[in-house]
């Protein structure tokens, strides 16, 4: 079984320089149905205004990252990173014992666009950490990408979580499979386009999840993107 989360359908937030949507309880936004999947605690869908964001503020203990979809953000935190990232790039910061971060869109003129996701760590009180993934030229022609993972295989950036996440880009017709073993759980954000998986259609916005092991078939209607989450 698949189970559908609608776009319009999950928490939404304006507040005039951030219109957000939130796929589980998240903020003011509580939903005792949509709390979390697995250790996936946190599934938003930011849009930022021009010169807005969210000044320095603390985290612990959780593993934090952004996908990139439109426009940049500029990242800074305690351990002295400062990123600007920009569309397809994804940033990865591991809270562990406590750190204070920063994210503004950069940009006068054009709004950023982002989906920021939280998972638990498989352990507390970690040393913080930052890394990044960023798509290489032979990523354009490739339809499924890892880009985390908890070993760091195919230059993937590092979680600490047995979960292991793929970019998904598909033209309009084109397919790929994804095989879920027993004990393990998928959860598909459609970033923008239109797929479906088996017989469940999607639009941009939607999530999907299942926890039944087998083999799952991805496959666009039109030109689209999507994260396709894989979770022990």
């Amino acid at each position: 079984m698949i189970t559908l989360r609608k776009s319009l359908e999950r928490g939404h937030a304006d507040h005039g320089w951030l219109n957000s949507r939130f796929t589980f309880s998240f903020a003011e936004y509580h939903d005792p149905k949509h709390m979390h999947f697995q250790t996936l605690r946190v599934m938003n869908d930011d849009h930022i205004a021009p010169g807005g964001g969210f000044p320095m503020h603390p985290h612990r203990d959780m593993e934090i990252f952004s996908y990139i979809v439109e426009g940049a953000l500029e990242h800074k935190d305690s351990m002295g990173n400062g990123r600007v990232l920009k569309p397809g790039q994804i940033q990865l910061m591991s809270a562990g014992t406590g750190v204070t971060h920063s994210e503004f869109n950069p940009s006068s003129t054009e709004t950023a666009h982002l989906l920021q996701m939280w998972l638990f760590p498989n352990e507390k009180n970690l040393t913080p950490s930052y890394t990044e993934w960023h798509p290489k030229p032979e990523h354009d022609t490739q339809s499924k990408v890892l880009v985390i993972s908890p070993d760091g295989r195919e230059d993937s950036a590092i979680i600490h979580q047995d979960a292991n996440i793929y970019r998904i880009k598909l033209k309009g017709g084109e397919e790929i499979t994804h095989d879920l073993l027993a004990g393990r759980g998928i959860w598909l954000q459609v970033v923008r386009g239109s797929i479906s998986m088996n017989s469940l259609s999607m639009a941009t916005g939607d999530g999907a999840s299942t926890e039944v092991s087998g083999i799952y078939n991805i496959k666009a209607s039109e030109d689209a993107e999507a994260l396709l989450f894989d979770l022990g």
